[in-house]
């Protein structure tokens, strides 16, 4: 009879089945969470890395980042551990495909079809972005197509914890990273979030071409053609490649990060242009031929609208000053084939400014390309006049700023990019809100204040000036872009100075067909819960408990996946219902002054009791002296510490009980 092995289970919870995917730094595994009964992936760091401490720092911190971002094209990360040293997270497990494979099976893709991928993995960058993660590895490995078609990105900041000397210099998986570089993360320079626009153009020219921009023998080799070669048109490469997808690519493989899109949310629309034969704002590329003319130091982004001619000369390279005869007849016949072509191409370019002046090219089916205006520091009402001049439409977006209400602050695209008549811009307009001097923020418990229906900027505004910790969700929605469309806790609540208040935005995309928002059930009890969930088509896949200064116990906190996320009918949502408030340790105040002790204490939370005690030791007046509970013993906020302080017989004895934002007080006579 064969011996049974039982399978591993980490922190007797997380039942690993079968090995999935092998990367540089980690093995994924289909594991199976005993507690939620559901799928997840766990990804668990190889033993070479776990013994690096500082490793494992930078890993743990990038997995918490990764783990506050939600978002429909974003793989989620549920949990982080370590068990008797093995380290892992675990993240929602996708029934699909990554990119990768798809491409090694499949070959290229349709531009349609690779744009709506490019355009759904920029989504998710936009919304990482604006959170301040950068992904670092957005590669083909990375993106994942479910049985459904949806798009979803993984592996969000976790690359950071590899520098980029490690990826060079590492073998195996690491090699196929390089080939995805930006030319910054090459030269080991400090990256932002057009790095990852760079390497998701990478990803976009592998999707039309079958294969990526460089390759080389070695990481080092691949790195070294990000910096200094550009690459091959795609069009030369397949020619029923159109012409608007090969200049978005190699707009996004600019050399210089302020020649790329400024944003994931620009490349996103552009690419939605492109699939619904709009005009882009990415302008076409110099051909190879043009290129081949130009020398190495001459060489421009694909996104720039000028480039330099080579200089010509009246002697050809090797021939001899002064040798007569038949070389210096083929020197004038070289120089006047030169000259002719320059000629040439000045009246090109004269005959083109007059007819563009001219409406000559009316009847062309395709608008001239030019370039976008510079309208920052104007009046919006200004720049609305340059913009219906130029036939563009506009959109406002109000910032808040200390620039004067009605400036420009910034324009989507931005000034000099390429566009054409009817394309859209977005104004960014300050809306003065930082003249204003913003309340002073307080200690202890506050009112959350209503932010629903507010920009996303003015709701963050509002609740940091009284001292509270905005989050933000987006969501796709047809309402307004950056609109909060839900908060929790709900306005009118009390919650202490600090706490997290979750803000739902919409994101401006409308939300995919044959799915359904999860239901806002914060604050609910957890039948009331269930009944919502129920009634939008949802199940209800279990419970898990956290701590809550706000919610009481028993009332549901949030949702996994949380309100407002796009979801399949049928999905089953995990309720996180609040086990009451967490207790804290109590600080040790004994022989503080009365006004340091309950600083301290309203700062936790507490409620401060203060009982007199009459004493003859001068050292003892006014400080504290004895405390109920004692330094250190677990309480929950808002519970009350009672604090004996010293006083002088002499004096009038007083008992006090004071709460984070009041305090009342109750006198006795003295002694007589």
């Amino acid at each position: 009879m064969e011996p049974t092995t039982s399978p591993r289970v980490l922190s007797g919870r997380y039942e690993l089945m079968r090995l999935v995917a092998r990367g540089g730094m980690a093995e994924v595994y289909r594991a199976h969470d005993r507690l939620l009964d559901r799928p997840v992936a766990l990804k668990v760091l190889f033993p070479e890395l776990s013994v690096d401490h500082a490793f494992v720092e930078r890993f743990r911190r990038e997995a918490q980042s990764a783990a506050n971002l939600s978002h429909p094209d974003i793989v989620p990360v549920f949990d982080w551990g370590e068990d008797g040293g093995t380290y892992y997270i675990v993240m929602e497990f996708v029934e699909g495909r990554p990119l990768s494979a798809i491409l090694k099976s499949a070959g290229p893709l349709h531009p349609d079809r690779a744009a709506e991928v490019g355009a759904e993995v920029a989504a998710a960058l936009a919304y990482a972005h604006r959170h301040g993660v950068v992904h670092r590895d957005v590669k083909p490995g990375n993106v994942l197509i479910t049985d459904e078609g949806q798009v979803k990105v993984t592996d969000f900041g976790i690359a950071r914890a590899m520098n980029t000397e490690e990826s060079l210099t590492q073998t195996g998986a690491v090699m196929g990273t390089a080939s995805y570089f930006s030319p910054e993360q090459a030269e080991g320079m400090g990256v932002d979030a057009r790095s990852d626009i760079y390497s998701l153009g990478v990803v976009l020219y592998e999707m039309a071409t079958g294969r990526p921009p460089f390759v080389g023998d070695t990481p080092v080799a691949v790195a070294s053609k990000h910096v200094r070669d550009h690459p091959l048109p795609l069009r030369e490469i397949d020619p029923a490649i159109p012409v608007d997808f090969e200049a978005i690519t190699l707009k996004c493989l600019a050399k210089s990060p302020d020649n790329r899109y400024a944003t994931g949310e620009d490349l996103r629309v552009d690419l939605l242009r492109f699939r619904e034969g709009r005009s882009v704002a990415a302008t076409a590329a110099m051909s190879t031929a043009t290129q081949s003319a130009v020398s190495p130091t001459q060489l421009i982004d694909a996104s720039s609208h000028t480039q330099s001619l080579p200089i010509v000369t009246g002697q050809q390279p090797g021939a001899q000053p002064g040798g007569g005869g038949e070389p210096e007849e083929h020197t004038r016949t070289g120089l006047y084939v030169a000259l002719l072509v320059v000629l040439l191409a000045a009246l090109g370019v004269v005959v083109a400014f007059l007819g563009n002046s001219l409406g000559w090219w009316h009847f062309s089916s395709s608008p001239a390309s030019f370039s976008m205006p510079g309208l920052t520091g104007e009046p919006v009402s200004q720049a609305e006049a340059t913009l219906h001049a130029d036939g563009l439409t506009f959109t406002v977006d109000k910032v808040t700023s200390s620039k004067s209400a009605g400036t420009i602050l910034r324009t989507s695209p931005a000034p000099g990019t390429g566009v054409r008549k009817g394309d859209h811009v977005t104004l960014y307009v300050s809306n003065g809100r930082h003249h204003q001097s913003p309340p002073p923020v307080v200690s202890g418990q506050v009112t959350v204040p209503d932010e629903v229906g507010k920009p996303l900027s003015v709701a963050e505004a509002g609740l940091k000036a009284l001292g509270l910790v905005p989050k933000s969700v987006g969501v796709d929605s047809t309402a307004p872009l950056n609109q909060v469309l839900h908060q929790s806790p709900a306005g009118g609540a009390s919650a202490n100075t600090g706490s997290t208040v979750t803000l739902t935005y919409s994101n401006g995309s409308p939300p995919p067909a044959n799915t359904v928002g999860v239901p806002y059930v914060a604050g609910e009890s957890v039948s009331a819960a269930s009944n919502a969930l129920g009634q939008a088509g949802l199940c209800v896949s279990g419970q898990t408990t956290q701590s809550s200064g706000v919610y009481s116990t028993g009332y549901v906190i949030n949702t996994s996946p949380p309100g407002g996320t796009q979801v399949d009918k049928g999905t089953c949502v995990e309720l996180i219902v609040s086990s009451g408030p967490s207790e804290v340790p109590v600080q040790n105040v004994v022989g503080d002054t009365l006004s340091a002790a309950e600083s301290a204490l309203r700062a936790q939370g507490f409620v401060v009791a203060i009982v007199y005690h009459q004493t003859l030791n001068p050292s003892e007046w006014g400080i504290v002296i004895s405390q109920s509970p004692t330094g250190g013993t677990p309480a929950a906020p808002s519970s009350t510490v009672t604090i004996t302080v010293g006083e002088n017989p002499t004096s009038t004895s007083t008992t006090s009980t004071t709460s984070p934002t009041s305090t009342t007080s109750t006198t006795s006579p003295g002694p007589g």
